[in-house]
């Protein structure tokens, strides 16, 4: 099962291409939990661009971390 928190901060777009990839990102974490390598994964996503699939897999969900500041500033 995939927590909306795990996947809320993934940006929708590549940063480099503007390849639209957001939506790929829940399926890209169900395989990996599945055993899949992070190769194998972005082969059967179909993500080919190497911009693109850095983005996969230099992820780092910030969100837990950003949370427990909320209202603490301004």
């Amino acid at each position: 099962m995939i927590y909306l928190h795990e996947i809320s901060d993934f940006p929708i777009r590549c940063f480099s291409c503007g390849s639209v990839i957001g939506h790929l990102y829940a399926k890209y974490l169900e395989m990996l939990k599945n055993g899949k390598t992070p190769k194998e994964t972005l082969d059967l996503l179909g993500i080919q661009r190497y911009c693109c699939r850095r983005m996969f897999i230099t992820h780092k969900s910030l969100i837990g971390e950003i949370a427990r500041f909320q209202g603490a500033v301004g």
